[in-house]
């Protein structure tokens, strides 16, 4: 299912309890490289979870590729990884190899095409020495690969990085937009590593659950800023 993912946004809003998060949020995503900036609270994370259903808006309508988050969760989850800030929090199993693994239950693959997906995913990335080892006593930068890794496994057409490189020392946060940056799949990312998404085709800013600013990077960062002063 690998390739690129077309993602329309059509008048969505979205609240916690009594507090409005997005509000009349519209947006088509296509290109390959998005990413969402903005102050904490200002809405990137909810709107990042709406785009594979881990979230459904209140009002409105997500559809990815033509499948509606609210009724096809299934098909879109096939369509569109989430990479979670917290690693820890999509390891599931003791060992890197089991752990990748898990990714392909379900898919009715037989066991010579499972083990040779892990072990081409445990070369991507570099993990083929740590196969046997356990998944949580990886350092920050192994277990944010295996995380990639446990996503990509399953082919999907998007992924979505929550704050990808924020617990990260600078060389695995370099490694980490090296793999962002060879990704085929689009690749849409929450950050606040102006850095990172430097050379994206496309940068939103949101403020107070709005998209206040959808550019290239040098004019949105620049919005951002002034937000920021």
């Amino acid at each position: 299912m690998s390739g690129t993912a077309r993602i329309e946004i059509s008048a969505v809003s979205h609240r916690f309890t009594d507090k409005p998060v997005l509000r009349e949020i519209t947006a088509t995503l296509t290109e390959r490289r998005i990413a969402i900036i903005g102050a904490n609270g200002s809405g990137k994370s909810t709107f990042s979870r709406l785009l594979n259903g881990l979230l459904v808006p209140d009002r409105g309508r997500v559809t990815v590729d033509g499948l509606d988050t609210a009724r096809d969760i299934k098909a879109v989850r096939r369509k569109v990884g989430f990479v979670f800030q917290n690693p820890d929090n999509q390891i599931v199993f003791p060992t890197v190899a089991e752990d990748l693994a898990f990714g392909l239950k379900g898919l009715g693959l037989g066991r010579a095409e499972r083990e040779e997906k892990v072990g081409q995913m445990l070369a991507r990335f570099g993990l083929e020495a740590l196969a046997a080892q356990s998944a949580h006593k990886l350092s920050g930068g192994q277990k944010q690969m295996l995380a990639i890794a446990g996503v990509l496994i399953t082919a999907p057409s998007c992924v979505v990085f929550d704050e990808p490189t924020t617990a990260l020392d600078l060389r695995n946060a370099r490694r980490i937009a090296e793999v962002i940056s060879g990704l085929d799949e689009t690749a849409i990312v929450v950050s606040h590593d102006l850095d990172l998404i430097s050379d994206f085709d496309r940068v939103l800013v949101f403020d107070e659950g709005r998209i206040v600013a959808d550019d290239t990077p040098g004019p949105a960062i620049a919005h951002y800023l002034r937000l920021m002063q």
